[in-house]
C-alpha cells in the first residue's frame, strides 16, 4: 500500500484570523487541487471525494488541500469574533487567495466549490482575476450560485424572511448558548432530526449513512456561524463579475432536486460562462458531493487532467 504524505496547516490571515487546512500528497505534484465547502459545513463534507481521489494523490497525480472556512470547523474569525457586521462572501475569497499563496505559492492549481465554496471562488476570481488563466487552470462549481439568493418577498414566507432575518441573526448570536442547548435536545442521531436534513438537502437515492453524516457534520457548527453567514450568502451577487472565469476550463454540477441552490442558478453560471460544462444530475439534492461523489471526482480529475497537460505543453 502506498504511504501518501498528509499533514495539517494553520494558514495565517492578515487580521489574526487562521484557516485550518488538510494537505494530502507531494509539494512536487504537478497539481494542487484546493476544496473549499459550504455555508454550515468544513472540510469533512468533502472526505467521500478526498477518499476517491486517494489514487490520484499515491500516483503523485495531484496534490490535495481541503480547508475549513473561517468561522467553520477549527478555523477561527479573526476581526469578526466580536461583530460580524462587516462579514461578507467576499472575505472568503480573500481568505482562499491567502490560502493558496500560503500552501500553492508556485505551480498550477484547480480549485473546486461547493455551495458557499463556489461563491468563494467566484469572490476570488472578481478580486484577483490575474491568477485565472495563469495559477489557477480550473474551476468547479458544485450546487451554487452567482447570487439572486436572498428572498424576492414574493410568497408571504419570503416577505416575512425579509423582515424578520437581520433580528434573527442578531437574536442567534445575542442568545447562542439557548440555541445549543435546544439543538443538543434533538441530536443528528435522531429521526426526526435527520428527516429534517434529508427533506432540505439531499435527493431520492442518497442513503441513511450520507444523512446522518452531513447532519453530523452540520451540527458541529456553531450557531454563530449559521446566523452570522445568512446575510453575507443574501447578499452576495457576483453575476456580472465572472470575466476571470471564462479563462479557464469551469465544470458545473447541480442536483435536480436541489433546494438550496436550484438548477435555475446553475443553468444562469452556465449562461454567463459558454464554455463551461454543465451537468443536471437527477435524483440528487444540494449535498452533491456526498451524494454522487464519483460524479464530483469525474469532474475534478478532467481539470486535473487538463491543467497537468497545459503545464506539461508549457
Amino acid at each position: 500500500m502506498t504511504t501518501i504524505r498528509k499533514h495539517t496547516a494553520a494558514v495565517p490571515l492578515p487580521d489574526g484570523a487562521q484557516l485550518h487546512a488538510t494537505v494530502e500528497g507531494h509539494d512536487d505534484a504537478p497539481v494542487t487541487l484546493a476544496l473549499a465547502h459550504g455555508w454550515t459545513l468544513s472540510q469533512a463534507a468533502w472526505d467521500d471525494v478526498a477518499l476517491l481521489l486517494r489514487p490520484h494523490v499515491a500516483a503523485g497525480e495531484l496534490r490535495l488541500v481541503r480547508y475549513d472556512q473561517r468561522g467553520h470547523g477549527r478555523s477561527t474569525w479573526g476581526r469578526y469574533a466580536d461583530d460580524v457586521a462587516e462579514l461578507s462572501i467576499d472575505q472568503l475569497g480573500a481568505d482562499l487567495g491567502e490560502l493558496l499563496d500560503h500552501v500553492a505559492p508556485t505551480g498550477p492549481v484547480v480549485l473546486g466549490g461547493h455551495s458557499m465554496g463556489g461563491m468563494t471562488i467566484m469572490c476570488l476570481a472578481a478580486a484577483r482575476p490575474e491568477l485565472f488563466g495563469d495559477r489557477v487552470r480550473g474551476t468547479a462549481l458544485v450546487a451554487t450560485s452567482a447570487g439572486d439568493l436572498a428572498p424576492r418577498g414574493e410568497t408571504l414566507l419570503e416577505r416575512l424572511q425579509l423582515r424578520l432575518a437581520p433580528g434573527t441573526v442578531t437574536a442567534a448570536i445575542g442568545a447562542a448558548r439557548v440555541l445549543e442547548g435546544i439543538r443538543q435536545a434533538l441530536p443528528p442521531s435522531s429521526r426526526r432530526h435527520q428527516k429534517i436534513v434529508r427533506d432540505l438537502l439531499y435527493g431520492a437515492d442518497a442513503t441513511d449513512e450520507m444523512v446522518l453524516t452531513g447532519a453530523e457534520i452540520m451540527h458541529a457548527t456553531t450557531v454563530r456561524a449559521f446566523a452570522a453567514f445568512y446575510p453575507a450568502l443574501g447578499e452576495h451577487d457576483k453575476r456580472e463579475e465572472l470575466s476571470a472565469l471564462r479563462e479557464v476550463p469551469v465544470e458545473i454540477l447541480v442536483g435536480d432536486s436541489d433546494k438550496l441552490t436550484p438548477e435555475r442558478h446553475s443553468r444562469q453560471l452556465a449562461e454567463q460562462l459558454p464554455g463551461a460544462r454543465l451537468a443536471v444530475v437527477e435524483r440528487t439534492g444540494h449535498m452533491l458531493p456526498q451524494e454522487r461523489a464519483e460524479l464530483a471526482v469525474a469532474a475534478l480529475t478532467r481539470l486535473v487532467g487538463e491543467a497537468a497537460a497545459d503545464r506539461a505543453a508549457a
